[in-house]
């Protein structure tokens, strides 16, 4: 699995097997969820243009070559979410914009209190999305792992996040003690709110893009547990391009979670903290006007003005 794929133009230095899309990982090349994505790719070659969520600073070679060889007409226009901040009134202040939001489940906002009395950048954010989901012994492993690494966690533990039985077990006395000590869990979380909060200084996730990118715009470094599709890849780029923090995806043991958690809370803290406030302030120049992001959703807008104009010879 960490055999590198040479195939990739400009990804032949660090791209490994294991960092492909988790449905390349079959045993019968006939699977036919494979067949289905394949298909799927050559099918988008047919498109006229790409909208892309992200921005020319981040990934500027990658969609570069998807021009050359792909698509030549490329719209980059993320971060998607850090748009509302440039474009909405500026009356309407952070608490009002839930109309707005596009949580999959009702948040518990009792967590910024919480996180209000913790120190400057002390909490660790561990969020895994809103449809992964963890076997029971997984679950333990990464308990025992942030409780045995001394730092202050907040934990999103969604109702449906435990796969299988055994997920209501007794919890063992020390996990439970130390939680009381140092962690909050809810059952979802504002995550926007939370990564911008100043006691949040590092973020456990699954790298769904979404969550990647609101921890860019934030300057959260990150350890990521990819789950599935675009994740495994996305965990590879911001630990080995993007120097945002460390690659955890097919490990679940306590051991590593403690050193991981202490490596970008403690060890290398001010060496993560420097990447990603400089990602964050190249993300917010994007959007803000004059940024290409600003400029590419400007463009786009006037296009599809002008696709959907009548003609005016008619």
């Amino acid at each position: 699995m960490d055999r590198l794929i040479k195939g990739v133009p400009g990804m032949e230095s660090f791209l490994r097997c294991r960092d492909l899309p988790s449905f390349y990982r079959v045993s019968d090349i006939t699977d036919p969820c494979l067949h289905m994505i394949s298909e799927v790719t050559h099918q988008s070659r047919r498109a006229k243009a790409l909208i892309l969520n992200t921005f020319e600073d981040l990934e500027g070679p990658v969609v570069s070559r998807i021009q050359s060889t792909f698509c030549p007409k490329i719209y980059t226009i993320g971060p998607l979410h850090a748009h509302l901040n440039v474009r909405l009134p500026k009356n309407i202040t952070k608490g009002s914009t839930d109309q707005s939001s596009n949580n999959l489940y009702d948040v518990d906002r009792s967590c910024l209190t919480w996180l209000d009395s913790q120190p400057h950048k002390s909490v660790i954010y561990v969020s895994f999305g809103s449809i992964t989901v963890v076997m029971k012994h997984d679950l333990m492993e990464f308990w025992h792992g942030l409780v045995n690494s001394k730092q202050r966690f907040l934990w999103v533990i969604r109702p449906d996040l435990v796969e299988g039985e055994g997920g209501n077990d007794s919890i063992p006395a020390e996990l439970a003690e130390a939680t009381r000590e140092r962690g909050c869990m809810v059952g979802y979380a504002p995550q926007e709110e939370v990564l911008v909060h100043p006691s949040v200084g590092g973020f456990l996730t699954h790298n769904g893009w979404n969550s990647t990118l609101e921890s860019i715009v934030a300057g959260v470094p990150m350890i990521c547990w990819p789950y599935f599709a675009d994740q495994q890849i996305n965990s590879r780029f911001v630990s080995e391009v993007w120097k945002l923090g460390l690659d955890m995806k097919d490990v679940c043991d306590r051991k590593v979670v403690k050193k991981m958690v202490n490596d970008l809370m403690v060890e290398r803290r001010e060496e993560f903290a420097r990447s990603a406030a400089e990602m964050a302030k190249l993300a917010k120049k994007s959007v803000n006007e004059g940024g290409s992001s600003y400029c590419n959703l400007e463009r786009l807008i006037e296009d599809i003005r002008l696709t959907t104009s009548p003609d005016p010879r008619s």
